[in-house]
């Protein structure tokens, strides 16, 4: 009698899921395995490109990954579906009917067994229960986020467009106001002005760049605040530069249909308002059955990156509140924190499954580094090697955030399709055109 797969179940296919599903799969195969990734959306994409898709710089048809055609190669399954909660007594996870366009039911509720569950669903932003903002702004946390932001961009440049072709002397404008002085929105703002560059080119021969009016508000004192100041104020002075309004030590109190209210009652005008002001782990519905939460919603795990409620649960990446011994901080939501996590429960996961003891985490805080879009990239590296003291800007930071996305292919597709992809992208931005404008 053939004994029972082991089997390891991902929740969450973004860049620490699909890495660790990727490793598992590779390592261990089909045969006495059963390696399954569960994410509600058919696509991958890198997380951090979505300011771009957002504004039409970057075509997610060709950078996205399809979990079916990536799992038949790397030896993993993939299951379409939602957390609805989990069965910690019967290693079990409950997955949410799935629904159609029209809400009716495709696939009805599911069950998946586990022998070693790893919860990677992520984050999505956080409101803070601001009033009228899951009504008035739009988010930018999956593709379908990016891709309703660009179409409703598209729509209001083409209105501009089109008073400014009707009558000469016409003020009309593409207002946007983005609330989130982080990397998020800060590269978004400057992303807006290099779409607005190249509309022209495509058919709004009367829209220019002054046209677009970009506000970024932050209620702290200053934007990027995880950078040294000397780089936050490079990068104020870059978007000024642009043309964006920034606004720091501005609280939003409020959105309504028309804009942004301020803590002293002032409206701030918008077409298109963007919230980027924090994020929070993704709600589950049923909840995850006594496992111990942070106050932020994460999953509170052991240097192994184990839960502490329950060893055969692991959590990485955004989900995760990860204290380490001798920090003061947890491990911040980030992707290089996602891609080092994936790689070391990749091998607690066979240590455990070998007997053997577990490693303790080890995060390696490469610095942080921000795009302007074409126009500027600023950071700092190798953060706690050199106390984030190493700033860089210009040529050289850029060619450094790029390479964080190439780590990330070939983490997933491998060193020979991985480069391959990497030599396709210098082509395409060379013979594809420089907006996705459908």
């Amino acid at each position: 009698m053939q004994s029972q797969k082991t089997q390891i179940v991902i929740v969450g296919g973004g860049a620490a899921g699909l890495e660790l599903a990727t490793r598992l799969g590779a390592r261990y195969g089909r045969r006495d395995h059963d390696i399954i990734l569960v994410d509600e959306n058919r696509t991958h994409i890198w997380k951090p490109l979505l300011h771009e898709v957002a504004a039409g710089s970057l075509d997610a048809n060709l950078d996205e990954v399809g979990y079916r055609g990536h799992c038949h190669k790397w030896g993993y399954r993939y299951f379409k579906g939602t957390l609805a909660g989990i069965d910690r007594t019967a290693q079990r996870i409950h997955l949410a009917p799935i629904l159609d366009d029209r809400g009716q039911e495709v696939v009805g509720e599911q069950e998946l067994r586990y022998d070693y569950l790893v919860l990677a669903y992520g984050s999505v932003t956080n409101d803070f229960g601001t009033p009228g903002v899951r009504e008035n702004c739009m988010f930018l946390d999956r593709r379908a986020d990016a891709d309703r932001f660009r179409d409703r961009l598209l729509d209001q440049c083409l209105r501009v467009s089109r008073a400014m072709s009707a009558d000469e002397t016409s003020d009309a404008r593409v207002k946007v106001s983005i609330v989130g002085g982080g990397a998020t929105g800060v590269e978004l703002a400057a992303e807006l002005f290099n779409a607005a560059d190249a509309l022209s080119h495509y058919g709004l021969e009367v829209f220019d760049r002054g046209r677009l009016k970009v506000t970024l508000i932050e209620a702290g004192p200053r934007i990027l605040p995880a950078l040294p100041e000397r780089l936050a104020e490079s990068a104020r002075d870059e978007l000024q530069n642009l043309g964006v309004r920034v606004r720091t030590a501005t609280p939003i109190v409020e959105s309504t249909d028309s804009g942004m209210i301020t803590g002293e009652g002032e409206l701030i005008e918008a077409d298109l308002q963007v919230w980027a002001a924090g994020v929070k782990a993704k709600p589950i519905s049923g909840g995850l059955d006594g496992v111990e939460m942070s106050r932020s919603g994460q999953i509170v795990v052991t240097p192994t990156l184990q839960s502490v409620t329950d060893p055969k649960i692991f959590a990485l990446g955004d989900c995760a509140f990860c204290m380490l011994p001798g920090r003061d901080r947890p491990i911040p939501p980030r992707a290089q924190a996602a891609h080092q996590m994936a790689a070391t429960a990749f091998e607690n996961l066979r240590r455990s499954m070998d007997g053997r003891p577990l490693k303790d985490f080890d995060y390696k805080d490469r610095g942080s580094l921000v795009s302007l879009s074409r126009f500027s990239t600023v950071g700092t590296l190798m953060g706690n090697l050199v106390g984030g003291r190493m700033a860089v800007e210009g040529r050289l930071a850029r060619m450094i955030y790029l390479s964080l996305y190439r780590m990330h292919l070939l983490a997933i597709h491998g060193w020979i399709k991985g480069s391959a992809l990497i030599a396709v992208g210098h082509v395409n931005r060379v013979v594809r055109p420089r907006l996705k404008l459908h």
